[in-house]
């Protein structure tokens, strides 16, 4: 494994292993105004929601690697309090991309990127028509982390109001995963695509406490067919199957199984794992649960 210094390493590079390694990152398309009102649009991947209650969202605007110069957004932040975080789906991204070219404070990327600007409600700085979700906010905070290049600011955010677009809620007028199809940063130049297709649901252990790895028996956990990712899931399970459950199992389900492999106890083992790892990409724990321990019942 490559251990690395960042400190000593000198900021280029370290900035390549930090931005490739820690990602997929969400964009804040963070539009700002100056003390005469002329917008700016800027996206930034140092960002999240930080907090429910208050409801505040964090970017940081870093200072650029190679002059130590700050953005416009965080000038103009630090003259007047606002921003609105504008969300970037997949359908903007191009445009995004375009309103981050280095142009000058004086240069309004609305028009540069062809993106529509509507009022807010409570703050001054304009929405992105376009985003599917835009948060009107008050800075509360600006917390600068250094003074040389590559410094992050922290612009702490309170979310004032939050506007979602119609085509992204459910039936119950809460946010649809699949239909919000959102970018977000990797390293270098690539990005990443929030879409049904590359995402994957798990349900959080909130009220339920499973057994843990350390209640896995050995055999199982040395299994050369189940992924720590199985193993896991055999681990949320709040009670391992009793004896009679698992006689009755086999019985019914592995019989077969069994009476074809029954000189070949290694191959019946890896077959019986096999069996149980379906099981699991079924989320059906008790099967699989059952499925491996009819092997020493």
């Amino acid at each position: 494994m490559l251990t690395i210094n960042l400190i000593e390493m000198g900021l280029p590079k370290a900035h390549r292993y930090l931005l490739g390694a820690v990602g997929p990152r969400p964009v804040c398309f963070a539009s700002t105004v100056d003390e005469k009102g002329v917008p700016n649009l800027a996206p930034f991947s140092f960002f999240n929601v930080f907090s429910s209650n208050p409801p505040i969202a964090v970017f940081s605007p870093s200072r650029s690697g190679r002059t130590g110069a700050h953005k416009d957004t965080y000038n103009n932040v630090k003259k007047v309090n606002e921003v609105v975080i504008n969300l970037v789906d997949y359908s903007m991204v191009e445009q995004m991309s375009l309103a981050s070219s280095p142009y000058g404070p004086d240069i309004d990327e609305f028009i540069k990127s062809g993106l529509t600007p509507i009022e807010s409600e409570t703050i001054k700085p304009f929405r992105v028509k376009e985003s599917p979700v835009q948060l009107e906010c008050e800075v509360i905070e600006v917390k600068e982390l250094g003074e040389e290049g590559g410094s992050g600011n922290l612009i702490i955010c309170k979310i004032l109001r939050m506007h979602v677009s119609d085509h992204i809620l459910d039936e119950n007028q809460l946010i649809d995963q699949e239909k919000l199809d959102l970018v977000a940063r990797m390293g270098g130049d690539w990005y990443c695509r929030t879409d049904k297709n590359s995402m994957f649901e798990i349900k959080k252990p909130i009220t339920t406490r499973g057994i843990g790895f350390d209640q896995i028996p050995e055999e199982i956990l040395q299994s050369s067919i189940l992924t720590g990712n199985d193993l896991g899931k055999l681990g949320g399970i709040e009670s391992i199957p009793d004896e009679t459950a698992v006689n009755d199992f086999k019985l019914v389900e592995l019989s077969d199984l069994f009476i074809e492999l029954e000189d070949d106890a290694s191959s019946l083992e890896i077959e019986l794992h096999k069996k149980a790892k379906l099981f699991l990409e079924d989320n059906n724990l008790d099967d699989a649960w059952k499925t491996l321990l009819s092997f020493n019942n």
